[in-house]
């Protein structure tokens, strides 16, 4: 069974603002750092041609990974691990085939 798109947005969504809430220039350039990090594994888990639902159903894989790559990164943001691997998949959305603007393109 596929992952809920809804679901998944909801999260990256959730993610994407505790990112941006992020306000000490230092955490912050750390944080960017980690969400590079995960969008770069991301590219070579799903490629650049990808689905929103595709990218759903990975993050429904578990997202594990990305909380390594995290921590790999910067071993400093390990309560924040999921939010930044939340944000990496916002932000690695955009690419998606079919999504534009924080809404699903109807084809």
């Amino acid at each position: 069974m596929a992952y809920p798109l809804e679901n998944a947005l909801f999260q990256w969504e959730e993610g994407r603002r505790a990112l941006q809430a992020i306000d000490d220039p230092r955490r912050r350039r750390m944080a960017d750092r980690v969400v590079e990090a995960i969008r770069d594994e991301l590219r070579r888990r799903i490629g650049p041609t990808f689905s929103a639902e595709e990218l759903a159903e990975l993050y429904g894989k578990g997202t594990d990974w990305a909380q390594q790559v995290a921590l790999d990164v910067a071993p400093a943001v390990e309560e924040d691990s999921q939010a930044l691997a939340d944000a990496a998949f916002w932000l690695y959305l955009r690419g998606a085939t079919d999504f534009a603007g924080g809404r699903k393109l109807e084809v």
